[in-house]
């Protein structure tokens, strides 16, 4: 059985601007933390997977002496767990009160999926109570279950390592030759790409200048019939949707070269 395997972040929806950099600058705010990360701040910060991760580059040697941080290894992982723990909060919070907007053809895609046989997995950096949260908000609950969802701290090495995309095809008895993800960013598409899957790119606001040459295909959205249109970036494995991607174009993909 085929796989579709989705990133969460800017793939199922527009969480970055509206969900996770809120969430970072409120938990900077109640820890009292002289930290305010602006949007182009965050274009950087995005670079590094996970949220933990993107914590820890704060610890610069002079951040920790002018916060009087701790300076012990174990203490500061135990400090930034509990911010992360914090900032999992309010970012699920913001989920829940509808703030992020789902990306455009999620929907559709997987009820088109679901109907020509194709597993379903997300497959992400993020927290799982946040990505499980992200999910039901774009797909809800119903469909939701019919996923798998790889996430958070369950493999040593996030993403630009392909161990997500590993464990995930071992988990879900995949072939890499079998399964298709869907990122958004140059770390997820490296990840993808390294364990061997076709990967499908729909480019959001944090990543248009990324290289997303390995990819088989890159859209600007997956589109929908009766909204936005998805936009041809680049096709290298010869698939061309015509305005929207559709169940039968993944089909069509995995009948290319993965390589």
């Amino acid at each position: 059985m085929p796989a579709l395997i989705f990133d969460c972040d800017g793939v199922l929806a527009d969480t970055e601007r509206f969900g996770h950099l809120p969430a970072f600058n409120q938990t900077f705010a109640e820890f009292g933390l002289p930290v305010r990360w602006s949007d182009s701040d965050y274009a950087e910060k995005v670079k590094i997977g996970g949220g933990k991760e993107r914590m820890k580059s704060l610890l610069t040697a002079e951040f920790v002496a002018i916060t009087g941080l701790p300076t012990a290894a174990a203490d500061q992982q135990a400090l930034v767990a509990d911010w992360h723990r914090r900032k999992t909060t309010i970012y699920t919070e913001l989920v829940g009160d509808g703030r992020m907007p789902a990306r455009p053809g999620i929907l559709r895609l997987v009820e088109e999926a679901l109907a020509a046989g194709f597993t379903l997995a997300v497959a992400s950096t993020s927290a799982e109570p946040a990505v499980r949260a992200v999910l039901n908000h774009v797909v809800g609950e119903q469909l939701a279950d019919r996923f798998r969802v790889f996430a958070g701290d369950v493999v040593a090495a996030k993403k630009p390592a392909p161990d997500i995309y590993l464990l995930a095809l071992t988990e879900l008895g995949c072939d890499a030759d079998d399964a298709i993800v869907v990122e958004d960013s140059e770390n997820g598409l490296r990840a993808a790409r390294a364990a061997g899957i076709r990967t499908i790119v729909t480019v959001s606001s944090y990543t248009a200048e990324e290289d997303f040459s390995s990819a088989s295909l890159v859209l600007s959205s997956l589109g929908d019939p009766n909204g936005e249109e998805a936009t041809i970036v680049a096709s290298a494995a010869g698939v061309r949707p015509d305005r929207y991607l559709r169940a039968s174009d993944l089909i069509a993909l995995l009948a290319t070269p993965a390589s």
